[in-house]
């Protein structure tokens, strides 16, 4: 299968996954690019991103897959040239590794206080999250339900500098997936003196079983 790795950046970062795909779509036809479409009264292209990508995060590390119609190459610099500012591809390949063998993210979140960090801060989040128990309130397929997160945190590490606390973690992709606001979230319900003012969201890379960079 035909894959694009790409980075969503800046501004863009705004843009939702539906207006993402959109994009895409837009971006081929510029590029002089045929989807390929199902067949059928609503037709659809064969486009899809592997995990879409929440609203004000960024990311450095997205996976697209596509089919086209002909059997044509296409580059990065092809996409680039008619792509918005903020969407970036970085390479375009083939695979044969399914979806399901994508299991682990690699995120930072960079937690900034306007009038510095609480002393002792990092010290109380990093206890919170690599306690015994972490329970928040999750989207699942039944509606919100209280979720017990801590297994689904592999790993963590922490820099503190004078207004900020970056935490950079390996977190579970899916089956279950742990979207980093979550771990936020969980800050405020239980360490509310140490909740930040704002949050920067970033994607960094995404893993195989095995924690290697899945491509």
């Amino acid at each position: 299968m035909r894959r694009m790795l790409f980075e969503k950046t800046g501004t863009a970062i705004w843009m939702s996954h539906l207006d993402l795909m959109r994009v895409m779509q837009r971006a081929f036809r510029r590029a002089g690019v045929v989807l390929h479409h199902s067949q059928g009264y609503t037709p659809h292209a064969y486009v899809s991103m592997l995990l879409p990508l929440s609203v004000g995060t960024e990311s450095v590390c997205e996976i697209m897959e596509y089919e086209l119609d002909a059997d044509i190459a296409i580059t990065p610099e092809d996409m680039n040239a008619v792509l918005p500012q903020g969407v970036r591809v970085l390479r375009v390949y083939e695979s044969d590794r399914k979806a399901k063998f994508l299991t682990d993210l690699s995120v930072s979140l960079t937690m900034l206080y306007d009038n510095g960090v609480p002393d002792g801060a990092a010290e109380r989040i990093e206890a919170l999250l690599n306690g015994a128990e972490l329970t928040v309130e999750k989207r699942t397929k039944r509606g919100m339900e209280e979720t017990d997160i801590r297994p689904m945190i592999k790993k963590t590490a922490f820099a503190v500098e004078n207004d900020r606390i970056t935490l950079t973690a390996r977190i579970s992709a899916q089956n279950p997936s742990l979207n980093p606001m979550l771990l936020t979230a969980a800050i405020e319900r239980y360490l509310p003196e140490d909740k930040p003012d704002f949050v920067r969201y970033r994607r960094l890379e995404v893993f195989d079983e095995t924690g290697e960079a899945f491509r």
